[in-house]
């Protein structure tokens, strides 16, 4: 499966609501997640499952949208725009993808200040409902 294949998929699980059955079948169990809050990377599938899903509850409105996409072999970026209580959030995904077209390692990085603090205020509330 190309990679190209893989980020259809992404661009198909976010579109189809985000259901954690079609993200788990997208990762690789070797995945590494590095947010944008967070200093050490999240490894393993069962962390990357648990920060991708509290993502999506947090930034999953109707807001959310990518504005650009750039794609260079196995890796990709993706930027993004949304607005949560007002702040108007703009950040990259950085994914790269495994030769099945599996995400393999996930980076967001995400601007201005105030946006970072109120995602990691939402991220931090979902993590710990989440367990």
């Amino acid at each position: 499966m190309s990679e190209h294949q893989g980020l259809a998929r992404w661009h198909a699980f976010m579109a189809g609501g985000s259901d954690p059955a079609v993200l788990a079948d997208l990762l690789a169990d070797d995945a590494v997640f590095h947010s944008p809050v967070v200093h050490s990377p999240q490894a393993g599938k069962a962390k990357v499952m648990m920060y991708l899903t509290a993502a999506g509850q947090v930034l999953g409105n109707q807001s959310f949208r990518y504005v650009r996409e750039v794609v260079d072999g196995a890796n990709v970026c993706l930027e993004f725009t949304a607005e949560i209580d007002g702040i108007t959030i703009n950040g990259i995904d950085l994914i790269q993808f495994d030769d099945q077209g599996n995400i393999r390692d996930f980076k967001v990085m995400v601007r201005p200040i105030k946006a970072v603090n109120k995602l990691w205020e939402l991220m931090a509330a979902q993590l710990q409902a989440a367990g």
